[in-house]
């Protein structure tokens, strides 16, 4: 799903991992970064389980890591800047 998003919407995408175990969305987050997009990890202090953010921040894909309470105050700041 994070592949197509990033294939149709280019540096438009914001992608947002937050806790979990599995690496499948780590590795969508890369597609996001290439085309430009802007990416966001849950950090490691409010996350119950720290494998998908940490797989993507291994991988390059992250730009923002932040602590879950600030990710929705930033998704509305960009959403308003871009309007």
């Amino acid at each position: 799903m994070m592949k197509s998003v990033a294939q149709s919407y280019g540096k438009k995408t914001v992608g947002v991992l937050l806790t979990v175990m599995r690496r499948d969305g780590a590795e969508g987050m890369q597609p996001i970064a290439s085309a430009g997009g802007f990416t966001i990890a849950q950090d490691e202090e409010t996350c119950v389980v720290f494998g998908m953010p940490k797989e993507a921040i291994a991988l390059d894909a992250v730009q923002k890591i932040l602590p879950i309470s600030a990710i929705a105050h930033l998704l509305s700041r960009l959403i308003v800047n871009s309007s």
